[in-house]
């Protein structure tokens, strides 16, 4: 046996001696405070005495080193006062002491001395001895009131618990969540529980002396009753709703005590999202025949192991649309708190074609009981394609969409290049080419649109046989700005000069001149000549975009964007003149000064409605220390709006507080002050004008007379 391991069976029995005395004195302290100065004081007594004798303890055994085995260790004449060398570093000794060493421990392995203390027998039993005296005085004390005046009631115990009103001397309360959670019960001292709502709420309660009766009084005017069973009074009740509870007996405590709160945590519903697909509405591709689907539910305390997927097909066109529903019975995989559900939708067995549509909806349930929530994932939309769209996607080669679904924004388009860009990397170079075209389609057709505030006209329809003497050239019918209206404008750029009495020419030289920017657009010539530069920068986008190289095409959309944002805070936009149509003026009733018939034009306000005044009239009866005040009414009233106020427990508890302690006036101001954000807002003022900005200014100069100018 090493030295070391008989150093830890001496301190072993050191520290076991120790316990064994002072534990049970301890414990008969303990239990002497709690029959003298009731169960909180003793528990904490009891506490102090337990960590105290521990700590003895622990100093007796820590007193045995090392120097008192080395002194314990050559108090036997076996080991020649050489204990000491056990302890010294092997490199220190010179060969002798060496020599020595393994002498002394091989004399320590054959014969291991007992170095543990013996167990002190008559000082044990002393321990113990005085324990039981202490706790036969605990038993024997009177169950009197703490403090009461020696020699009253002529020292009879008896008179003393029957006259002397009760006291709570010990509190307990159990909570336990519905089993469905699968959380473990809580127990303790304190009285306020926030819990679960359907827990499980065991009330134990002790008394000194023994009421006749008590029971649980809740704010709402409940009372739970308390059962005695021996020492303690019992109660048990399910948590459905917040609320405040005091204790009552009868004869009435000591010290009432405050109100307790029970706050419900409700238990939320599950969770649904959707992993597959990203988007709410989905557009199939052709001859798609599977639609996959993922769905994830989560949940606090776990979610059922089935779910409900409901599809529902609508079938036709117009006012003749057929809707079917069917509902698939799915089964999850994973934990109980996360469950995912996939399914993939066989179109064909579905029975839907081109046109029709697809609604995907999962429902799931919790464990909840009795009544378990149900949640469900948003609608989930797949639409296919129609014949029409089918036959487009087999010609794509040859047919070319015209306009996008929606009109595209010179920002939008800066995205879309920049998204593209940053997939080059993924895409393969005819998809990157491709995508790039597009973005140049809506670049060109975003040109088109602002081309026409200069009055140039859409590109690429068909144009009509030519009516005049000499045809368009090649490069007239095909450059940007190529007429499609309908009309026939003759080439004249030959110098040639115009038919006599020919109606194309007329028309061209008098009544047709849309093609002129200067004579069709409503903007001032700076603002036109941004708006150029802006379809110049467009221009040059569109071209770097429809070759397949979006990077040079930044640039350009940039320059445009900006151009865009300075025609958009233009000050100055002529608009064609339109004369006022009012209706004419009675000269027989002008500076006569008579009012008939005219409607009144007083502005009146509708009158509001007052609402509940409760919380009102209570806050101003508050506010005077003997005013009246209707506290049951405020209390039917915090019952049946307790959205109003952020805490409706606090003002119940305020208003027990005042019922407590009716000439309270600090209860009067608490309760005011917490009635505050109940109130009814005041109704404000007309809000003001805005102030005119700079063409406000000048308009409202220009209605100025030359005298109130001049002033």
């Amino acid at each position: 046996m090493s030295p070391l391991a008989l150093l830890r069976g001496a301190r072993r029995r050191v520290l076991l001696i120790a316990l064994a005395g002072g534990v049970p004195l301890a414990l008969a302290l303990g239990l002497l405070m709690v029959r003298v100065a009731g169960f909180d004081t003793g528990s904490v007594a009891l506490t102090l005495a337990l960590l105290a004798v521990a700590a003895f303890a622990t100093w007796r055994a820590r007193r045995l080193d090392a120097r008192w085995l080395v002194a314990r260790l050559d108090a036997q004449p076996r080991f020649e006062d050489s204990a000491d060398l056990l302890f010294a570093a092997p490199q220190t000794l010179n060969p002798l002491q060496q020599r020595q060493r393994a002498r002394i421990e091989q004399r320590l392995r054959a014969t291991p001395p007992d170095l543990r203390p013996r167990w002190p027998w008559p000082r044990l039993l002393a321990c113990v001895a005085v324990a039981l005296l202490v706790v036969a005085a605990s038993v024997l004390w009177p169950r009197g009131t703490p403090g009461a005046p020696a020699g009253s009631h002529g020292g009879n115990p008896a008179a003393v618990a029957s006259t002397a009103p009760p006291a709570l001397r010990g509190t307990r309360l159990e909570v336990t969540p519905p089993a469905y959670t699968g959380q473990a019960a809580s127990a303790g001292e304190k009285l306020d529980a926030r819990a679960l709502q359907g827990s499980r709420l065991h009330w134990q309660l002790r008394f000194a002396p023994q009421p006749q009766r008590a029971w649980l009084q809740f704010h709402d005017g409940r009372r739970l009753p308390l059962q005695r069973d021996g020492e303690r009074w019992q109660a048990s009740e399910t948590l459905q709703r917040s609320g405040l509870y005091r204790i009552v007996a009868e004869p009435a405590l000591v010290e009432p005590g405050r109100a307790w709160r029970l706050e419900v945590v409700p238990d939320r519903p599950p969770q649904v999202k959707v992993i597959e697909p990203a988007q709410t509405l989905t557009q199939a591709a052709p001859h798609q025949r599977r639609w996959p689907l993922r769905f994830e539910a989560s949940d606090d305390f776990g979610v059922a192991a089935g779910a409900v997927l409901e599809l529902t097909t609508a079938k036709g066109s117009g006012e003749n649309i057929d809707f079917q529903q069917r509902r698939v019975a799915l089964s999850g995989s994973g934990t109980a708190t996360a469950r995912r559900f996939a399914y993939d939708v066989d179109l064909a067995a579905l029975g839907v074609g081109p046109g029709d549509e697809v609604v995907a909806r999962l429902g799931v349930r919790d464990n909840r009981a009795p009544q378990p929530q149900e949640a469900r994932s948003p609608s989930l939309i797949l639409r296919l394609p129609s014949e029409q769209e089918v036959q487009t996607s087999d010609l794509e080669g040859a047919i070319k969409k015209v306009m996008p679904a929606y009109f595209r924004s010179q920002r939008q388009i800066i995205l879309d290049a920049e998204t593209l860009l940053k997939q080059r990397g993924t895409l393969d170079a005819d998809t990157f080419t491709r995508r790039s075209d597009a973005i140049g389609v809506d670049q060109r057709i975003l040109r088109l649109r602002y081309g026409q505030f200069l009055g140039e006209e859409a590109e690429g329809g068909a144009k009509p046989p030519p009516t005049g003497d000499h045809a368009p050239t090649a490069d007239a019918a095909t450059s940007e700005h190529a007429h499609d209206d309908g009309h026939d404008h003759a080439d004249t750029s030959d110098g040639s000069a115009p038919a006599f009495g020919s109606a194309t020419d007329v028309l061209a030289e008098y009544g047709h001149t849309h093609d002129h920017a200067e004579a069709a657009t409503l903007l001032d010539p700076q603002t036109r000549a941004i708006l150029k530069a802006a379809l110049d920068q467009m221009w040059q986008s569109e071209g770097e975009l429809r070759q397949g190289h979006p990077d040079k095409a930044l640039p350009y959309a940039y320059k445009a964007l900006g151009f865009i944002k300075q025609v958009q805070q233009a000050e100055r936009i002529y608009l064609a003149r339109v004369g006022p149509e009012l209706p004419p003026i009675d000269m027989a009733r002008r500076m006569g000064g008579k009012r008939e018939g005219l409607g009144n034009r007083g502005l009146r306000l509708p009158p509001r409605d007052r609402g509940d005044a409760t919380p009102a009239d209570a806050w101003r009866a508050l506010a005077t220390a003997d005013a009246a005040v209707d506290l049951d009414a405020l209390s039917r009233w915090l019952d049946a709006h307790p959205q109003a106020v952020p805490d409706p427990l606090d003002i119940a508890a305020a208003i027990d507080e005042l019922r407590q302690q009716p000439d309270c006036r600090t209860c009067r101001q608490r309760l005011r002050d917490q009635l505050w954000p109940a109130l009814p807002r005041a109704p404000g003022p007309p809000a003001r004008r805005d102030a005119a900005d700079a063409m406000g200014r000048r308009y409202l100069d220009a209605l100025a007379t030359p005298q109130e100018a001049a002033r």
